[in-house]
């Protein structure tokens, strides 16, 4: 008996070997000591760094899940740091996959940690992981403030995120805790002293029964009776189909039709002699070739160029060398030959377009820069346009610009007058206003309910993930602005969808899996 068991201590050693040797650098059997259960798993100095070790890793884990869940927005962050820095580059996908990396080393030392304190070893960092636990929680909590100061939105993000995400993240952490049990039950009924096994206990049992109950305030609108579900949103392309074609390019539009979108969106600048054309940015300098046509001028505004100019530029070279979107598919030859030959698009053709498609359109009407001869101008010029040159049928415009609404609908009443703000039901009933065109980040099933029972639908933007365009469509949302048309049209029914009932079934499942697991872990 003795031989036997003197013969799998021998035979465990290799794997011990493996966990100190990967966590302290002490590969060798004499530098190791043991520990006994409930007893202080490391020597004083070094119990500061185990919860510093803990603390890289919730850190980490939330600046991964922000960031994982920020990917709607990735372009935006790209386009800040554009405008800071001068040249595009996919920083968003670089900070992804730093935060990724981080996030697996440290965890990677966290299971070590755990493994050891099973096996009753007693803890000791290397100097090396000691630095790299510091640097991890460093860049963790710099980043999360920077973003917060910066970016802070997007925490409501991650808010929203929550109503899709909550059920799984709670059976993650409870299968966690099924996995804890088993160092915390050896180390408690082996301490000998009461107030030991409490500290050690304690603790666990109390955020046990925090995630036992947590799902009692999950609120979901996904989570709903069968046959409550309303019709899927309709897809207004932002920009067109900016992932398969230039932005704001006659191309974008039509790939953006082609994939069966409901509506054009886009943004109106006046020329200096008074032809609006489609151009988000103040400059020409992202999206032209203006730095090879006309190098002293990139950073003037393009309102300040006359039309003769404008029409002479390249508006997609731009778009294969500098892949704006991280999961940008590869173009085939026939679309990489027609985004090279894409020119500036006038708002009259951009019209005709949707008119003869039957799209409906809205955009953002960019008021001309001082000395400019159409400043005062820029709605009557916009609209003659609109209604003179293009004839596009009224019902199909979404006008949002709010100065002038007054005159605009005694000109044009069968536009659909478009609010970019909340406000109460009855302000915007008398402003006439039939749609709200809100940030995806006010979305709201109880708001989006209140104003349509009013006949006030709501649009929300800019959605390009599954799971928020999602959570749009549990939310009762009538449209939404989206890169990502030729995705989200196949989309058939919510990511997430399940009744009370069935939530109700899982939750209890996984709760009474896990007590019997513990329990079982516990008793032996």
């Amino acid at each position: 008996v003795v031989r036997r068991r003197l013969l799998q201590r021998y035979e465990h050693q290799p794997f011990i070997s493996c966990l100190a040797g990967f966590y302290s650098c002490r590969w060798k059997r004499y530098q190791r000591r043991r520990i006994e259960p409930g007893k202080c798993c490391c020597k004083t100095g070094e119990c500061v760094f185990f919860p510093l070790l803990v603390g890289a890793f919730c850190f980490s884990l939330v600046f991964l899940y922000m960031w994982g869940e920020a990917k709607n927005d990735y372009n935006n962050f790209d386009w800040y740091n554009y405008g800071n820095l001068g040249f595009w580059f996919l920083w968003s996908l670089v900070l992804l996959i730093v935060a990724a990396i981080l996030f697996m080393y440290i965890t990677l030392l966290l299971v070590l940690a755990m493994c050891l304190l099973a096996e009753g070893q007693q803890l000791y960092l290397h100097w090396s992981h000691k630095i790299g636990t510091f640097l991890v929680l460093c860049f963790s909590v710099t980043a999360l403030f920077i973003l917060s100061v910066l970016w802070g939105d997007q925490w409501k993000t991650v808010r929203l995120s929550f109503q899709i995400t909550a059920p799984y993240l709670h059976i993650g952490a409870i299968t966690l805790m099924v996995l804890l049990s088993w160092p915390v039950a050896l180390h408690a009924i082996r301490a000998d002293k009461k107030v030991v096994q409490i500290i050690i206990v304690g603790p666990y049992l109390a955020i046990l029964l925090f995630l036992f109950l947590i799902p009692l305030g999950m609120y979901s609108p996904c989570i709903r009776e069968m046959g409550t579900l309303g019709p899927k949103p309709a897809l207004i392309g932002h920009r067109g189909a900016p992932m398969l074609a230039p932005e704001n390019t006659e191309m974008s539009f039509q790939k953006t039709i082609e994939h069966g979108g409901d509506g054009l969106e886009t943004d109106v600048t006046i020329s200096y002699d008074g032809v609006p054309f489609l151009m988000h940015d103040s400059t020409l300098r992202r999206t032209t070739n203006i730095k090879e046509v006309y190098p002293n001028d990139t950073a003037q505004n393009a309102a300040l160029f006359s039309w003769d100019t404008l029409k002479e530029l390249n508006a997609g070279t731009w778009f294969l060398k500098d892949k704006p979107f991280s999961c940008m598919s590869s173009l085939s030859r026939a679309d990489q030959t027609q985004a090279m030959n894409q020119s500036i698009y006038k708002l009259s053709n951009f019209l005709r377009l949707a008119d003869s498609q039957n799209q409906l359109v809205i955009f953002d009407l960019y008021r001309p820069p001082e000395k400019h001869p159409y400043r005062n101008s820029w709605i009557n010029r916009t609209l003659d346009v609109i209604l003179n040159e293009s004839r596009i049928r009224p019902h199909l415009v979404l006008w949002l610009e709010n100065d002038m609404r007054s005159f605009v609908q005694s000109v044009a009443p069968g536009f659909q007058q478009t609010m970019g703000s909340k406000a109460p039901v009855e302000d915007l009933l008398m402003d006439n206003i039939v749609k709200l065109n809100l940030p995806y980040t006010e979305m709201s099933s109880e708001d989006i309910r209140k104003y349509s029972e009013a006949n006030i639908t709501t649009n929300l933007y800019v959605i390009n993930e599954p799971w928020l365009f999602s959570l749009a469509w549990c939310s009762g949302a009538h449209s939404v602005t989206t890169n990502t048309v030729h995705i989200l049209k196949n989309l058939r029914q919510p990511l997430f969808l399940m009744t009370p009932q069935q939530y109700n079934i899982m939750w209890i499942l996984t709760d009474l899996t896990s007590v019997l697991f513990i329990s079982l872990i516990f008793a032996l």
